[in-house]
């Protein structure tokens, strides 16, 4: 019998009235099976008697019998379903805090599979076989398990939110679409549903995007900071070593001058000895003559004391002591001293400049003329790399990137971030200005070079004369003619160094300047001053040498 029931569908165990498992199912002469009390209320409810399955008129009532067979079919499907619901049941999860309970449980809650929008409540496994089951049930409508249904109802009819009005981006019923949404842009919900699905896909990606991008920034700035913790090790190493050999060379300055003093003291002091050796000498010398003069001149016996002065006639010690002294001094002595340490000092910090130039050399740049910015009168090289002054102006077509007034062109090149560095050869000019500017520099006007105007240069006049032109022009006193500059720039840092390349000299820095725009490579040769100056500003390769 159990092997029978097996073959039957759980749809044949339900009875097409009640849609129900069958209660005392009784057949019909037609061979359909029902509830008795089903069928029996279907019949006195009715003018006929019809099959409610085939629709099959009996001309009288026919006599109903319990189908014993059938009714042991039922009852081992029952007992066999309430084993199966009863397995589900302790199979299933217990509804968490946070999660979507079954509404039909009764004492422990079970885990909600699904919410139906037309019952308005939420199933767990078991529960929700009638609806997987019954046809009356299987065309409501499932979602994923969610609380608070009655949110999804509309509040002025009670009916479900289906549809959703694009004009007033709201979700509405059919009836709301009829009365209030009746010329509006009304589409099923699942249509809006699927394109804001496809629109959140798309943001999803792009919000993906950006936190990708976030987090290569991230490894980015962490990159930065294990280079910024290197640069400090290694700045800190150097700084120590050029302290350290400093102090030595003061200990050793030092320990030279009192060495050199103590030297000269023991000099001056055996000097002193000999001269007062000398003069107890001619004391004792002088001493013993007055004696002589003293005893003599107290003698009465005239033939005596003439015979006598004879003797004395003798010269006596005549050095002159007035112009022998002792001074001393040692003021030399210290000065030589500082003079060898600011000479030690000046070594290590050119080592330190040196260091530092071969450090910002790694930040070089390609940089070409730009000849959309050059002044009619400017010359430059086909390769983009010189410029000088020919004193004829060129007809070139006044475009506004063009400087008009100021003899000077920038490079192609910008700048809005970051660290960048170029060298520009200067040999045999008697003028020109170099440095960087910002983009939207006055090129139609008169020119002033400093940060002020948007221009961050040093510059060279009258064959000798060097400047920084900022606020106030800075005069700069230089050891020896730079043949090459190097032009450094950190924008983030706001600074802007120059260096004399081949001296690996730092010339002088822009700090705390405030960058908001791009920055350019700024050029200016210099008029031709008659052939004086006609030598070209150099746009020069980069060669870090180790």
């Amino acid at each position: 019998m159990a092997a029978v029931s097996c073959l039957l569908s759980e749809d044949q165990f339900l009875c097409s009235i009640c849609l129900d498992v069958f209660t005392d199912p009784v057949s019909t002469p037609c061979g359909h099976n029902f509830c008795k009390k089903c069928i029996d209320v279907h019949w006195n409810t009715n003018e006929q008697y019809r099959c409610p399955m085939c629709q099959e008129v009996f001309i009288r009532r026919p006599d109903l019998h319990i189908n014993t067979l059938f009714s042991e079919m039922v009852a081992q499907f029952r007992q066999s379903a309430q084993q199966k619901a009863t397995r589900r049941r302790s199979e299933q999860q217990v509804a968490k805090p946070g999660e979507v309970p079954c509404d039909f449980c009764t004492g422990t809650k079970l885990k909600a599979l699904k919410s139906c929008l037309v019952c308005l409540a939420s199933y767990c496994d078991t529960h929700l076989e009638p609806h997987l089951t019954m046809s009356g049930l299987k065309a409501h409508q499932l979602i994923d398990p969610v609380e608070n249904l009655e949110d999804r109802m509309c509040t002025k009819h009670d009916k479900p939110l289906v549809l959703f009005c694009k004009t007033d981006l709201a979700c509405v019923c059919m009836l709301c679409n009829v009365e209030d949404h009746k010329m509006h842009d009304v589409v099923p919900l699942k249509d809006e549903y699927e394109g804001k699905k496809a629109e959140l896909g798309k943001t999803e990606a792009e919000i993906q995007q950006m936190i990708h991008n976030r987090r290569l920034k991230i490894q980015e700035i962490k990159h930065s900071v294990d280079l910024s913790k290197e640069y400090a090790d290694r700045d800190i190493a150097d700084g120590v070593q050029v302290f350290t050999a400093l102090m030595e060379s003061v200990d050793r300055g030092l320990a030279n001058l009192i060495d050199t003093i103590k030297m000269k003291q023991k000099i001056t002091e055996k000097q002193a000895e000999d001269f007062i050796k000398e003069l107890e000498q001619e004391i004792s010398e002088l001493s013993k003559r007055w004696a002589d003069v003293e005893q003599l001149s107290r003698s009465e016996d005239q033939l005596h004391l003439l015979q006598s002065v004879q003797s004395l006639k003798a010269a006596p010690p005549t050095k002159d002591w007035t112009e022998v002294s002792i001074h001393p001094s040692y003021e030399e002595t210290v000065v030589k001293a500082v003079a060898q340490l600011e000479e030690t000092l000046s070594k290590e910090m050119k080592k330190l400049v040196q260091a530092e130039l071969k450090r910002v050399q790694q930040y070089a740049v390609d940089v070409t003329l730009d000849p959309d910015t050059a002044h009619p009168h400017l010359i430059l090289s086909d390769d983009g790399k010189q410029v000088n002054d020919s004193d004829v102006r060129k007809d070139l077509p006044d475009n506004p990137e063009r400087f008009s007034n100021c003899v000077s062109v920038l490079g192609k090149q910008s700048f809005s971030s970051g660290r960048f560095y170029f060298e520009v050869q200067v040999k045999g000019k008697t003028k020109w200005s170099l440095g960087v500017a910002r983009e939207s520099i006055n090129r139609k006007g008169d020119l002033t070079l400093s940060p002020e105007d948007g221009n961050w240069t040093i510059c060279l006049r009258n064959g000798n004369e060097y400047g920084a032109l900022a606020e106030f022009d800075v005069s700069l006193s230089l050891k020896s003619r730079p043949q090459k500059l190097g032009v450094f720039v950190d924008y983030e840092e706001g600074l802007v160094s120059f260096y004399d390349v081949d001296a690996a000299i730092l010339i002088y820095s822009f700090t705390g300047c405030c960058f908001t725009e791009k920055l350019l490579p700024y050029f200016s040769p210099g008029l031709n001053d008659g052939g004086k100056n006609s030598a070209p500003l150099i746009i020069s390769p980069v060669i870090v040498y180790l």
